[in-house]
């Protein structure tokens, strides 16, 4: 096994291009998510759900991207987002149409990794997903108003992400964990839909 570089202990790297793909890329996704849901009139309700978007899938999206180069970056390797910009100015284009497919980005990663750090590296994404899913849960369970509509909608979203995430295809997280270890596959994939359930319980009444 590889030795990890003691400086990759020391502190997050990133830089100036970095910053700004994952601050285009939070802004185009929550006015798209709000689009979507409200329509793009300028009225007070778009920009109610404008900011409720921005926290709770911009969060989510940006958690998720972070959570995979922390833990590249914790194995030595290079690791930064770059923003896919055809893809957002789609999600735009679409989310007029009341639709929603988001492609924001990746974290580019450069290094000698073995197997089970690629695993590792893949499910941090959408593990940050679960506990954001689980957090805004429990916030939607105990507030009122408009923190409670924040912790409804970053619950379903979050709960999304994950289990999307969680496809076992190349391309995405669920693949090269799956390759890694298919019990945390399993496990990961079990609760990303348990929280889709649990989801519908309450829509249902039945929680």
């Amino acid at each position: 096994m590889r030795h990890i570089n003691p400086h990759f202990h020391k502190g997050i790297r990133s830089s100036r291009k970095e910053i700004i793909d994952l601050a285009k890329s939070w802004i185009v996704i929550g006015i798209a998510f709000a689009i979507a849901l409200n329509g793009a009139s300028l009225s007070p309700t778009f920009f109610i759900a404008l900011f409720i978007s921005l926290i709770t899938v911009g969060t989510g999206f940006l958690l998720h991207e972070l959570a995979h180069k922390f833990v590249a970056q914790r194995y030595g390797c290079f690791a930064e987002f770059r923003s896919f910009d055809k893809m957002l100015v789609f999600a735009l284009i679409i989310s007029f149409f009341g639709f929603i497919f988001a492609a924001p980005g990746a974290v580019m990663i450069r290094g000698h990794i073995t197997k089970a750090q690629r695993g590792l590296i893949s499910a941090a994404g959408p593990l940050t997903n679960i506990i954001l899913s689980l957090g805004f849960l429990l916030l939607a369970s105990s507030s009122g108003g408009i923190l409670q509509a924040i912790g409804a909608y970053g619950f379903i979203i979050n709960a999304w992400l994950a289990l999307f995430n969680m496809i076992p295809f190349a391309m995405f997280d669920g693949k090269k964990v799956m390759d890694w270890s298919k019990p945390v596959y399993a496990g990961m994939a079990v609760a990303s839909l348990s929280l889709i359930v649990i989801h519908n319980l309450i829509i249902t009444g039945v929680l």
